[in-house]
């Protein structure tokens, strides 16, 4: 099983800015505008807030430099980067085998993802048309729509359009595709956030929201769970777990700043995670909705109540869901993407069957899980992506040795990395990553 594409002859981003833009656009996904404003409204602003900012800043100086590390090394995705740190032990095999879990994860995730994104295409279609806003402040009406597009089979038009425009973007390429859909999709995500949250400053009652996500509860620091979701948070939106950064990395360029682009990609993560939480909860506030009610729902019902209840809703309701499919798109493209690299470098299989296969696979499971997406999501934060990232960590930091890690971590940059990097990664990013695994599996199992 040993790879034959290296990184000379693979395929790479064609600029520095292609690459860090990509890799925010997987990054900043639906766990920034999704997830990120339910864990806010459930843990209580800045008692949330203060966790998750420590531990973004901890994973963008260990665990992101460490993967796309991985991935530029090796020039291969999970498989092939796991296999060539094992082989520096005698045994390339063992890495491989290994490193088929990291796919496997990334591809459960894009599968649970292609489910949100049916939701996320039926809505950015219902705001557009107008039939969101129909819907006024009609909560039986809004909540009996998000159930029946959340039911069994209530997505499945959606879902297989999703996976339509997934696939076109990713049957071009990395640089024809995947780059150049970052290059315009991302920036624009950015400056119509920037204009709902201006926007949604200005309405009567917006401040309530802002109190709540500023407000510190210190007996709320003490909770475990406060902690530990925080911490899955940040590997979930940094996508930080042995997959979507590896194979990000093995298309970047060997002269290119490998901690650079993790500043960025940690900053611009940060940046879009608190600008959906100061549209999200603000707005909330404004419609007389309280900040705490959280859950699924908190974007497919309770905001849309509010959307179509303020002045200029339905023009705001079409802004912001497209930010929302903007966002999902870019991450969509980079956790199928794990996949379809393993077939193109492991199977040799050309790039267009390979994407066709993959898609049309996770397509129809993601048919099938409808009614336990949120189930599903769940198993995959708590378990997979831990998983993922520890065993990329002790690849990288136990495996390999320090000298090897240090010299391709420096691999473009004008300054070499501190001596603190190896042993905080050694030391306490992998523990951290262990804990967060045993404490997320005996959590799930009470609750």
């Amino acid at each position: 099983m040993s790879d034959t594409r290296t990184s000379s002859n693979r395929e790479n981003f064609k600029s520095r800015w292609g690459f860090i833009l990509a890799s925010i656009g997987s990054a900043v996904g639906m766990g920034n505008i999704w997830r990120f404003p339910i864990m806010v409204s459930r843990y209580g602003g800045l008692t949330y807030l203060i966790p998750y900012i420590i531990f973004v800043f901890l994973l963008s100086r260990t665990g992101v430099i460490e993967e796309f590390t991985l991935g530029r090394a090796a020039g291969a995705g999970p498989v092939g980067a796991f296999g060539m740190c094992t082989e520096r032990r005698g045994n390339r095999n063992i890495g491989e085998a290994i490193g088929v879990l990291p796919v496997l994860g990334s591809l459960g995730l894009a599968i649970g993802y292609t489910v949100v994104m049916g939701w996320v295409f039926r809505y950015t279609f219902i705001a557009c048309s107008g039939e969101m806003f129909a819907m006024q402040q009609n909560m039986d009406t809004i909540v009996g729509s998000f159930e029946r597009i959340a039911s069994a089979q209530g997505a499945n038009i959606w879902i297989v359009l999703a996976i339509v425009v997934t696939f076109v973007i990713m049957v071009l390429g990395v640089s024809r595709g995947i780059e150049k859909v970052n290059k315009v999709l991302i920036p624009t995500l950015f400056c119509l956030f920037v204009v709902l949250a201006v926007y949604i400053a200005l309405l009567p009652g917006a401040v309530n929201g802002y109190k709540y996500i500023f407000t510190l509860n210190p007996a709320g620091l003490a909770d475990p769970n406060v902690w530990l979701y925080a911490f899955g948070q940040a590997f979930f939106s940094l996508s930080v777990a042995g997959n979507g950064s590896i194979i990000y990395g093995s298309y970047l360029g060997r002269s290119e700043s490998i901690p650079t682009a993790a500043r960025y990609v940690a900053l611009f993560d940060l940046i879009a995670a608190s600008l959906a939480a100061i549209v999200i909860l603000p707005a909330m506030a404004a419609g007389g909705i309280s900040c705490d009610t959280s859950g699924p729902g908190l974007m497919f019902i309770y905001l849309v109540n509010v959307l179509n209840g303020m002045p200029l809703g339905r023009i705001v309701g079409v802004v912001f869901f497209i930010c929302v499919l903007f966002a999902g798109i870019t991450s969509i493209i980079n956790l199928y993407e794990v996949s379809v690299a393993f077939m193109q470098d492991r199977l040799f299989f050309k790039r267009l069957p390979a994407t066709a296969l993959i898609l049309l696979f996770g397509g129809a499971i993601a048919i099938c899980i409808q009614a336990i997406t949120s189930e599903w999501m769940d198993i995959i934060s708590i378990y997979i992506c831990p998983l993922g990232a520890l065993l990329a960590g002790i690849m990288f930091f136990w495996v390999c040795e320090r000298d090897f890690a240090e010299s391709h971590v420096n691999l473009g940059s004008e300054k070499k990395i501190g001596k603190w990097f190896y042993p905080l990664g050694k030391y306490v990013y992998c523990p951290l990553a262990l804990l967060a695994l045993i404490a997320g599996a005996v959590l799930d199992g009470i609750g």
